[in-house]
């Protein structure tokens, strides 16, 4: 299989932990002038997020529902910043079996539906420089 199988598209979005969404968006429409294009729970993450569009790609805010949701734990252990970064693939499916067949750690072997009706899948921290890595499958691809 050749790596041309995920077909990175863009950076999709760099996700970034954060205590308090409220408190948070108040800075970026103070300090930048932005908004958020969507707002949403995903219950199955254990998020409240919000995308504010940056360009052809995304920050995506996030705030845990708990502390013992992967976000919450992350936020407690390493404080609010950069949780992790989103590539957008063509084919998630195909981008999945080409990272197994190259020996990849993933955190999620088969997709999972994301906010604004994505499917996603994370890949381990420990296979690419301590960074996790979301892949992000947008519903009109």
């Amino acid at each position: 299989m050749g790596s041309d199988l995920i077909k990175l598209l863009n950076l999709d979005h760099v996700g970034i932990a954060v205590h308090d969404l409220d408190h948070a968006l108040d800075e970026y429409r103070e300090k930048y002038g932005i908004t958020p294009l969507y707002r949403e729970t995903v219950a199955s993450q254990g998020v409240e997020e919000a995308m504010i569009p940056l360009g052809g790609s995304f920050i995506q805010l996030l705030q845990p529902l708990g502390p013992e949701t992967p976000v919450g734990r992350f936020l407690a252990k390493q404080g609010e910043g950069v949780h992790h970064l989103a590539w957008a693939v063509a084919n998630i499916n195909a981008a999945l079996e080409h990272l197994k067949a190259q020996g990849a750690r993933l955190v999620d072997s088969e997709p999972r539906p994301g906010g604004g009706g994505t499917r996603i899948a994370f890949v381990h921290p420990r296979d690419l420089a301590g960074t996790l890595i979301e892949l992000v499958e947008s519903p009109d691809d």
